[in-house]
């Protein structure tokens, strides 16, 4: 691993070169080994990495009227008879109130303090500073902004101020048709120049404006958002062209008037989105280089490069794109301490133009997007000024998915730092509290704390984010553990490694020695044999040898020097009519010599008597027609071709499985219920007429993968996660390995939900003597196990929420997923197998299968590699302190 690591340290390294360089990076990326470029990486920030959390006072501040301030375009924006597109009526309208931030200063800063923070964005309103957008300055907004300030310098918490963030005053719209106008730039010089000398003494970092991208073409050409003039593109790139004069302007008098003395740094936030390639051609990687051009490089490239438009912008926009003069080129180019950079929810898949993906694919790829950065732009000093994903507006404190879109998004800017080279060195989380999101009103949230717009005091509460984000900050990002590292040792002696094949390949064509027809060999014409008619020779007995198909599986699974093979028998084809009126003997002998041949190269045989499958759950047709496990004659019919399997292969087989993953997700009560009763029925016989004779071991396999809560802070997600797994797991295990009965939390549920009369689901009972029978059926415990999956408590997704268990399903986008999904997640099978002996006591386990698609083009199944390891790994740990368990595990099944 260490290697890999090195490896992707080198191939940053030696990417950064000379600027301009940016379309290299798909191809870069492409040729990262895997699957060890995209596991997580646990290590740690430089030391003095920047921490924040940001706002816009547009979003949070409310008290549009108060405190003398002028309206802004927002505020007539929202105030329109129509609602903004996006929003979610009826509530609030715009941000007249929001979070009310204005009238609750120190209830933010106090939010900072809690999350231990090196540094607070946030945005000063211009029409809250200068009501008519131009002097006189307003006394009370100077005084609100200084005793934030004042405030943030006691806790020792970095401002970092953006002068605009899209709220320009109503007043310069109406007279001067706001950005479309050429004399915006020098009254915005006069606006920075007021705030420098009023706060400056106080900032060291400062932001000329937010994302221009979504102000000049959303506001100027589609007129999506505030002031809403839909001009068109040409338009659109006047109002940017000027957005661009203007923050050099500021820059400029920051630089000649003001940083001798203040020391600070200014920059600009711009915007963008991550974009792929629909398939790794030529063609299509210039599309891409061209789309981010078009978004970012429109105002990057004339700031960070050369003081004009990018290349490809020039040729395809023609005289739709304004000119610079050599002047205003010279007078742009380097106007920015660092690069500035807003990544997430607000652009990506939302305002991005769609014509500007140059019909390539969008993506949210963090990390390769910083890596086109410093490619493209001579490897700047870079800063995350805004970055985050949203939950719905519905979601209140337990917001896994904002989570889990945010531990992705500072992995791959640590990534980006230590694997590529780039030099970040500040993350700022959007935002620090919910507020008006803009399009979409109040039908998502960003905040790391909860506001109930609806309440009278929006008091802050901390969300499940919240504890999360702080340990990022309080560890300087993801520390390896202990738990998270490989250990080296050895299982003790007699541990059982096997291979399962749920069912094996039968190829009952007999070998040609068993034809006793007498051939002649014609080797003048045809060169083909010809049988000679009414000659025979002596017939022999079959033997186990006459069976090609046995030999090659044997000798497959001999290379694999393993100890056993587990493989499910066809109930349906033994019996096809479900009882002894018909027996395929044929199939029965070919099993027979199946184990007797696995047993002669000692590799114990692991036997099923059934498993269910999707054509009529393998049950023999007229079981399966007749309400299959509903029905309780499949239960005595399960029972009779248990004994004629013990009577037939008990002497080859010495690990028998009554019931192999018996699938809960397809299974009803009833069905459930039976099944129950069949396996303790099959296991008694077992134990009562052959265990005996044939001294073997008997028990059921339950599929068992892990459920981890989404929110590991959340008491609500913990008890979903508990839930879920007594379902899973429980229903069946409980019966056979606990008290007889089923969880009591399943018991519970239902009783509830029932209650509402939303549901009827009826959960049988055993009677004493059935309890009896099925508690303690078993001889060790055998269990599949896959993957993980995470549960919340907080319904997020309605495709991904289960209304009957009150469930939400979680994806977490760091973990490393199999071709169709599945999620790799090693862990997972340790702490499955600590909650089996914390509920079943020291009960043998044996895992019978464990395993993951892989790539079905690809010659080496790398990533099947690293999951048997890794999972391997984690099962030693059961055996090592300090992560011994004292389970004790028996087997390991690979398949």
């Amino acid at each position: 691993m260490a290697l890999a690591a090195l490896l992707l340290l080198l191939l940053g390294r030696l990417g950064l070169g000379a600027p301009g360089q940016g379309a290299g990076t798909w191809s870069r990326f492409a040729r990262l080994p895997y699957p060890q470029d995209q596991l997580f990486l646990h290590d740690t920030f430089p030391d003095g990495f920047l921490w924040g959390a940001g706002s816009a006072a547009y979003q949070t501040e409310g008290g549009w009227r108060q405190g003398g301030k002028g309206a802004s375009v927002w505020d007539t924006f929202a105030h329109r008879p129509a609602t903004p597109p996006g929003a979610a009526p009826p509530g609030p309208v715009g941000g007249d109130v929001a979070s009310d931030s204005y009238n609750n200063l120190f209830r933010d800063v106090e939010g900072l303090r809690r999350l231990g923070v090196s540094h607070y964005r946030f945005s000063l309103s211009w029409a809250r500073l200068l009501p008519n957008g131009t002097a006189p300055p307003n006394p009370a907004g100077l005084a609100h902004y200084g005793r934030l300030l004042a405030r943030l310098r006691e806790m020792g918490v970095e401002p970092v101020v953006t002068l605009y963030h899209w709220d320009l005053p109503q007043a310069l719209q109406d007279a001067f048709g706001g950005w479309a106008s050429p004399v915006l730039p020098q009254l915005f010089r006069d606006y920075a120049e007021l705030c420098f000398r009023h706060f400056g003494g106080q900032v060291r970092y400062w932001l000329t404006m937010d994302n221009p991208y979504v102000v000049a073409w959303h506001g100027y050409g589609t007129g999506r958002l505030p002031p809403g003039v839909r001009g068109g593109p040409r338009l659109g790139y006047l109002a940017a062209h000027h957005l661009l004069q203007a923050h050099a302007k500021v820059w400029h008098l920051y630089n000649d008037h003001f940083r001798p003395a203040q020391r600070g740094k200014v920059s600009i936030a711009l915007s963008s989105h991550w974009i792929k390639p629909q398939r790794m051609t030529e063609k299509n990687i210039k599309e891409c280089q061209k789309s981010l051009d078009f978004v970012l490089g429109w105002f990057a490239k004339p700031i960070f490069i050369d003081g004009d438009y990018p290349e490809s912008m020039r040729s395809n926009l023609s005289s739709l794109l304004p000119e610079f003069s050599e002047a205003e080129k010279k007078y742009i180019k380097g106007t920015a301490d660092f690069f500035g950079l807003s990544f997430g929810a607000t652009l990506s898949f939302q305002l991005l133009d769609s014509h500007m993906k140059f019909q390539q694919l969008e993506s949210i790829s963090l990390r390769q997007l910083l890596y086109w950065i410093s490619s493209e732009y001579n490897n700047p000093q870079i800063f995350i000024v805004e970055n985050s994903w949203f939950v719905s507006g519905t979601t209140k404190r337990d917001d896994a998915k904002y989570i889990y879109y945010l531990k992705k998004f500072i992995m791959e800017t640590l990534k980006a730092i230590r694997y590529d080279g780039v030099n970040v060195f500040g993350y700022t989380v959007w935002s620090l509290l919910d507020g008006f999101e803009w399009h979409r009103g109040y039908s998502i949230r960003r905040g790391l704390f909860y506001v109930d717009f609806q309440s009278h005091d929006k008091k802050l509460m901390p969300k499940s984010s919240v504890l999360f984000y702080e340990k990022v900050i309080e560890k300087n990002g993801f520390p390896p553990l202990p738990e998270n590292q490989p250990i080296e040792g050895i299982f003790p002696c007699g541990f059982a490694w096997g291979i399962v094949d749920n069912y094996i390949e039968v190829d009952t064509t007999p070998a040609q020695f068993l034809d006793s027809s007498v051939y002649v060999w014609d080797v003048h014409q045809t060169k083909k044999l010809i049988k000679v008619d009414g000659v025979y020779a002596s017939k022999r007995k079959r033997h186990c040898v006459d069976f090609a198909a046995i030999r090659l599986q044997i000798s497959l699974l001999q290379e694999m020097h393993v100890t056993h093979f587990h493989f499910s028998l066809k109930w349906s084809l033994i019996l096809p009519l479900g009882n002894l009126s018909l027996i395929n003997h044929t199939l029965v002998h070919y099993y027979q010599c199946f184990a007797s041949e696995l047993l002669r190269v000692n590799i114990t045989p692991v036997v099923a008597l059934w498993q269910p499958m999707i054509e009529n759950q393998e049950l023999p047709v007229s079981l399966a027609k007749y309400g299959a496990w509903e029905n309780t004659e499949t239960v005595q019919a399960f029972v009779e071709y248990a004994r004629f399997c013990f009577t037939s292969l008990g002497d080859h087989v010495k690990f028998w499985i009554t019931m192999n993953e018996p699938s809960v997700k397809n299974l009803t009560y009833t069905a459930g219920h039976n099944l129950l009763k069949a396996h303790a029925k099959v296991w008694h016989l077992y134990d009562k007429e052959f265990r005996r004779s044939q001294k073997g071991k008997i028990s059921i396999a339950l599929q068992a993968d892990w459920v981890e809560p989404a929110c590991p802070f959340s008491r609500n997600d913990q008890e979903v996660a508990d839930r879920i797994l007594e379902f899973d797991v429980g229903w069946l295990a409980e019966p056979i390995f606990g008290n007889g009965d089923y969880p009591e939390v399943m018991r519970a549920w239902l009783h509830r939900i029932n209650s509402v009369d939303l549901y009827n689901f009826h959960l049988p009972y055993f009677s004493e003597d059935e309890k009896k029978l099925i508690q303690g059926s078993f001889d060790f415990f055998a269990l599949s196990h896959y993957t993980t999956t995470l549960v919340g408590s907080e319904k997020e997704d309605a495709v991904k929420y289960d209304h009957y268990l009150e469930v939400q399903m979680i994806n977490d986008i760091t973990w490393l997923h199999s071709p169709s999904r599945v999620a790799v997640v090693p862990w997972g099978l340790r702490k499955l197998l600590k909650w089996v002996k914390s509920k079943y006591g020291d009960v043998p386990v044996y895992v019978m299968a464990n395993g993951i698609d892989d790539d079905q083009n690809m010659v080496h199944d790398k990533l099947r590699v690293y999951y048997i390891q890794n999972y391997i790994n984690e099962a030693l740990k059961d055996f090592c302190p300090p992560f011994q368990g004292g389970l004790p595990l028996q087997n390991l099944h690979l398949g």
